[in-house]
């Protein structure tokens, strides 16, 4: 039978949250659906906690009532961290949930008197009024280590996950879950229960600075951008570099295709009268063959045109670059002057690719680079 158009169903837009990390614009969340249950996953150092305060500091911002239940971490370590970034916590409701027994003592888990595990029942119990007072629209725990330890089983666990969930979801409030992965074996239980699925990962090389990257593997309903996105941890939080899609940054050029010359004569006309715009070229040749001279002379010619052109220099620095084009009569000083000539000098030991260009080669666009 053939529905009417009235019984079609209207979509409905689904409010979104913002965690301040990743700007909206260029975000692989996409933004947060509220109301929801969400995992953090990521080593001890990664930027859980770091990315978690970011989450309830923007929640404070917008006056939401927001609340942090920490099962690792003291009140006065979580303090340091934001004290780190300078950041203001008024409005952001603490709560030091850690059990003490088996820490306090150094014993194992399952030397635990019953008595105790009833205790951290209790702090539980204690959390959860605490809830019903508070109203928090959102809320962070951290982390789920703790609660996998007093489970001790796998069944167990996953329901203790399932009835918070339960218990938040009748109550317009936001969790996250923090898990520093320090299990024997990756757990899957909390990942098929959770909305959405986000883990960071560091990584150190035996050359440069430690790389970190960020993966969402799971959100449902929603569509995000795979693959990995690298990050880095800054004074004032966590700052993502959204995988690149070569798509996105195709700008239509409603000009006739033309040539951009370099200014010798004999070289335009071996190239047909210059290199396509438009296009990537690459200079190929033994060191001192004139590769960077001749890629400068490029630049030249495009500032003596009003063009704007932006160079990286990797291997050199720009005071070396500045005084070979100089002796060989080429002065960049003018056109530097005037911002038709940029030069950049980039490290690719502290850099990942993405990154370099997200702080570099992004904004040329607006710039009027052009070459």
């Amino acid at each position: 039978m053939t529905a009417s158009v009235q019984s079609i169903p209207k979509p409905v837009t689904i409010p979104t949250l913002s965690t301040s990390a990743c700007p909206a614009s260029t975000t692989c969340w996409v933004g947060l659906t509220s109301n929801r249950l969400y995992l953090l996953e990521g080593a001890p150092g990664a930027g859980k906690t770091t990315i978690a305060l970011q989450f309830l500091l923007e929640g404070a911002r917008l006056k939401e009532s927001v609340l942090y239940v920490t099962l690792s971490e003291t009140e006065q370590e979580l303090m340091g961290v934001a004290r780190s970034h300078r950041w203001n916590m008024e409005g952001i409701e603490v709560r030091d949930a850690a059990f003490p027994g088996h820490v306090a003592t150094g014993r194992a888990i399952h030397d635990v008197p019953a008595s105790e595990v009833e205790l951290s029942r209790q702090l539980g119990i204690e959390i959860l009024a605490d809830v019903d007072v508070i109203k928090p629209t959102r809320i962070v725990f951290d982390s789920l280590s703790e609660l996998r330890l007093l489970a001790g089983s796998s069944l167990r666990y996953r329901r203790q996950i399932l009835a918070l969930k339960q218990f938040f979801a009748g109550r317009q409030c936001t969790v996250l879950l923090l898990d520093d992965m320090t299990a024997m074996e990756h757990d899957l239980q909390v990942q098929s229960i959770a909305h959405a699925v986000l883990r960071l990962e560091q990584m150190s090389s035996d050359y440069g600075v430690a790389r970190r990257r960020l993966v969402v593997t799971k959100y449902r309903g929603r569509q995000f951008r795979g693959g990995y996105h690298d990050y880095k941890i800054n004074r004032g939080g966590l700052q993502v570099f959204p995988r690149l899609v070569a798509a996105e940054h195709v700008e239509p050029d409603l000009r006739a295709p033309a040539d951009i010359a370099s200014g010798i004569d004999a070289l335009d006309d071996l190239l047909g009268g210059g290199i396509d715009r438009g296009t990537s070229t690459l200079f190929v040749g033994a060191p001192g063959t004139g590769k960077s001279t001749l890629a400068m002379q490029f630049a030249i010619a495009a500032a003596r045109r009003g063009e704007r052109s932006a160079a990286f220099v990797f291997d050199e620095s720009i005071g070396t670059v500045r005084a070979r084009c100089r002796s060989m009569g080429m002065d960049l000083a003018p056109y530097l002057a005037s911002g038709l000539i940029t030069i950049r000098q980039v490290d690719p030991a502290e850099l990942s690719p993405v990154n370099s260009f997200m702080r570099y080669a992004r904004p040329s666009p607006q710039a009027g680079h052009r070459s």
